[in-house]
């Protein structure tokens, strides 16, 4: 069986969980037997794919950043594939993103689509109204063989919003990337850049994130416990937005940005005195995840996606309350013996995934549409 896949997704994404999803997705597909793997992509500059064999492409002036240029890389690598995709012979095709530039070259071939999430549509103030995705994701939806979702809680959203016959969509929980090997077995020296104590904050801090509220509720802690800081990874530097309000609550000095390798990022997680993820709407929630395999304890938004994920390995608060925020904050804070009890069962809930199980399920599914 060969399946392809193209570029959409490493072209748009230096990091970000869709392109994650995929890295370890085509990585752990190309082990399993009499499964052959084609990625179309010749330009990208993303991190998980950066030192991989598995997805073969060339860097594009990644010392430079100019407008226009992830327009330009997407040009070139959309004529690859459409080239591709006319020329080469396969089984399935399995898009990295909504662009349906590819209908009119894959000759009636059967393809598969993953939708990660209904975000824009449940959240779309947070989005330009310019923006393709929800009309791109509806007619692919529709058009497309079987649809992958990584939670129920997104595939009732997917059935009751794009009207899709629930029988159509197969549920393919993500796997972790963190190995619990390298956290076990090292105890590394703590970078210059970690204070002793921080809250820890990973990925985007756009709209539905809920960074605001977050932030807000934080203040509060480390503006009482003045040896705790707050550490945000990854999401670009603070916006000027970001920063006013930070100056705003008197915790300029106590909230740090940083960028952090994927192979690093490990090391904050499990040094955090604990991860707080505070969306107002996930698809999944890779992150709880990398938490949980690094013995991290975590406090999450009470939302359908993370119930499914974590179950009771969690500390939960409402995501529109700023209160039950910070009182979740300081529960985790002041009771050690709850804190214990979420590492362990965190540990024991991130048994429950591995890439490997996903990419077999996932070519169970091509074998349905073949």
């Amino acid at each position: 069986m060969k399946i392809v896949f193209d570029h959409q997704i490493f072209t748009v994404q230096k990091f970000g969980g869709i392109s994650r999803y995929f890295s370890e997705l085509v990585k752990e597909l190309s082990l399993l037997p009499d499964t052959h793997i084609g990625v179309y992509l010749i330009f990208s500059n993303n991190e998980y794919i950066g030192d991989t064999a598995h997805i073969k492409h060339m860097g594009f002036l990644k010392r430079y950043n100019f407008r226009g240029k992830a327009r330009v890389m997407n040009f070139f690598n959309k004529v690859y594939s459409i080239l591709k995709l006319s020329s080469t012979q396969y089984n399935v095709f399995h898009p990295t993103y909504y662009d349906p530039y590819f209908l009119s070259y894959i000759d009636k071939k059967p393809f598969v689509l993953t939708i990660h999430d209904m975000i824009h549509e449940k959240f779309p103030q947070f989005f330009s109204p310019r923006d393709k995705t929800p009309m791109q994701k509806r007619a692919l939806a529709k058009r497309c063989s079987r649809i992958i979702v990584p939670s129920n809680s997104t595939k009732r959203d997917v059935v009751k919003i794009l009207g899709i016959d629930e029988s159509k969509i197969e549920v393919i929980y993500h796997g972790v990337v963190m190995e619990e090997r390298k956290v076990g077995d090292l105890t590394p020296n703590s970078p210059p850049d970690l204070p002793e104590k921080y809250i820890l904050y990973v990925g985007s801090r756009k709209g539905y994130k809920n960074f605001t509220r977050f932030l807000t509720a934080t203040s509060y802690v480390i503006r009482q416990l003045k040896d705790i800081f707050v550490i945000c990874i990854g999401g670009g530097k603070f916006t000027n937005l970001e920063r006013k309000l930070m100056q705003q609550l008197n915790v300029a000095d106590r909230v740090i940005h940083l960028e952090v390798k994927s192979d690093d990022l490990w090391i904050y997680y499990k040094n955090a005195l604990m991860f707080v993820f505070p969306s107002l709407y996930e698809g999944f929630g890779l992150p709880i995840l990398e938490a949980f395999a690094c013995g991290c304890p975590v406090v999450l938004s009470d939302i359908q996606p993370f119930r499914e994920i974590a179950v009771d390995a969690a500390c939960y608060f409402d995501p529109e309350s700023e209160e039950s925020i910070k009182s979740a904050v300081l529960r985790v804070l002041e009771d050690a013996q709850l804190k214990a009890s979420l590492i362990q069962a965190g540990k024991d809930r991130v048994k429950n995934f591995s890439w490997k199980q996903t990419a077999v399920k996932t070519r169970e599914v091509y074998e349905k549409v073949i």
